[in-house]
């Protein structure tokens, strides 16, 4: 039962994750990463990291994405229309993502092949309790967090410029230069 659970929310991981990346809607992708992390907590709280899988949930699930959404909401992203110079790009792009995806496969291959791995310890009570994680993360980790933090906020601040778009000045309020000859 386990087991078949485990493959039943790995599937549904990687489907809405193919979903994610490949949908033209932003906010079809944005429910599909909902589900998505939604099944990766899941998969958490099978490993017996049932901390984790409620943070996955809370933070990511109930947070970052309900961001994503305000953001996408607020840009009000239009689909574009097809043209034929964006369409001969994408079989560029198909190129090099396939040959980029070949690489990394060929580098990752690689590294494991050419290394040894030693067998891990085992995992005791004082390294997965929650003590030591809060102990961690607000001492040694504190900067990476909060620099983590301000990065988001930039990106969403950042996001939000770049796709603005410019209002255009309507009859009513443009200036018209008065017609020569004529005094104010």
């Amino acid at each position: 039962m386990e087991t078949l659970t485990f493959l039943v929310f790995a599937a549904l991981a990687l489907g809405s994750a193919l979903v994610v990346v490949s949908h033209k809607n932003p906010v079809y992708s944005t429910i599909s990463l909902v589900v998505t992390l939604f099944a990766v907590a899941v998969l958490f709280v099978m490993l017996g990291a049932p901390f984790v899988g409620v943070l996955q949930v809370l933070i990511y699930t109930g947070a970052i994405v309900v961001l994503f959404l305000f953001v996408i909401m607020l840009l009000n992203l239009q689909p574009r229309s097809r043209d034929e110079s964006r369409l001969a790009g994408q079989g560029l792009q198909v190129v090099g993502a396939v040959i980029g995806g070949l690489i990394l496969w060929f580098l990752i291959f690689f590294a494991f092949a050419n290394s040894s791995f030693a067998a891990l310890k085992p995992l005791t009570a004082e390294m997965v309790s929650l003590k030591t994680l809060a102990r961690d993360l607000f001492t040694e980790y504190l900067l990476p967090f909060e620099i983590v933090g301000l990065l988001l906020l930039v990106a969403v601040i950042g996001a939000t410029v770049v796709a603005r778009k410019v209002p255009q000045a309507d009859a009513t309020t443009s200036y018209q230069k008065p017609p020569e000859g004529s005094e104010p």
